[in-house]
């Protein structure tokens, strides 16, 4: 099985927009190889310091966000 690792990015990014906390900050508890590549697409911060959580850039918020509207919310009937 070929694993699509844009997708797992997406949906981890999505997840991120879930435990956002002080506007822009979501805790990171995800694979380090995910929050990695989604340091070097400038989605957010450097993850690899002490805090327990991770900074989205601008970008990353406003993509955070939308994937997980995408991803995870019910359309209308």
């Amino acid at each position: 099985m070929e694993i699509d690792e844009d997708k797992i990015d997406d949906a981890v990014l999505a997840l991120l927009w879930l435990t956002l906390h002080n506007e822009r900050w979501a805790w990171k508890g995800f694979d380090w190889a995910t929050t990695d590549r989604l340091h070097k697409k400038g989605l957010i911060g450097d993850p690899v310091n002490k805090s327990k959580s991770l900074f989205l850039t601008d970008e990353g918020l406003e993509r955070s966000e939308a994937l997980f509207r995408e991803l995870f919310t019910r359309r209308p009937q």
